[in-house]
């Protein structure tokens, strides 16, 4: 998916917490800016910045591939709101999380490792998104949002498995969240 509809020659890339797999063939592409970030300095990096606080420029990149990420972080919309300020204004960020129907499921109060991995199915999981819920907090910073279920898609020739869903993000008002310039 990437190859066929992102990958362009000087496309600033920023990618966070990436496969090894992803790390090292998006590394080795010659005419693409590829920047991968992991905050905990569990993954192949070349950064270890906050989701919430990120040092980078506004408008600095054409894609943001953040897969599994938001439901660890505990201030999503701060996190959201980065990730406008950094996209480009006709950039295009890539979010999944694991979902379940109904709507957003946090509670603050669940801390221990045990009664997140019940409630939330990891224990260093925050939250369980909603696809609806996700859309609404991700729209709430100034994106619009594109759900596509690869499972509804009969050719799925992306290789996707069989209930893949991911929210394509592109911003609805690009000036809305500059501020810092860095």
């Amino acid at each position: 998916m990437l190859r066929e509809e992102f990958l362009r020659d000087n496309i600033k890339i920023l990618d966070f917490s990436p496969s090894r797999c992803l790390y090292r063939k998006l590394k080795n592409v010659k005419f693409i800016a590829y920047t991968a970030n992991d905050f905990c300095g569990e993954f192949i990096a070349d950064k270890n910045m906050d989701i919430t606080d990120l040092d980078e420029f506004d408008h600095s990149f054409d894609l943001i591939i953040c897969y599994h990420i938001l439901e660890h972080i505990k201030d999503d919309v701060k996190a959201m709101s980065e990730l406008f300020r950094v996209l480009k204004p006709d950039g295009t960020a890539i979010i999944q999380t694991p979902f379940k129907e109904g709507d957003i499921y946090e509670d603050a109060s669940i801390i221990s490792d045990e009664n997140r991995r019940i409630h939330f199915g990891q224990e260093d999981h925050l939250r369980i998104y909603s696809v609806d819920g996700l859309c609404r907090r991700l729209e709430s910073t100034g994106f619009t949002t594109k759900v596509i279920n690869y499972k509804d898609n009969p050719e799925n020739y992306y290789g996707f498995s069989g209930n893949e869903t991911i929210i394509f993000c592109k911003p609805l008002n690009p000036l809305k969240g500059t501020s810092t310039n860095r």
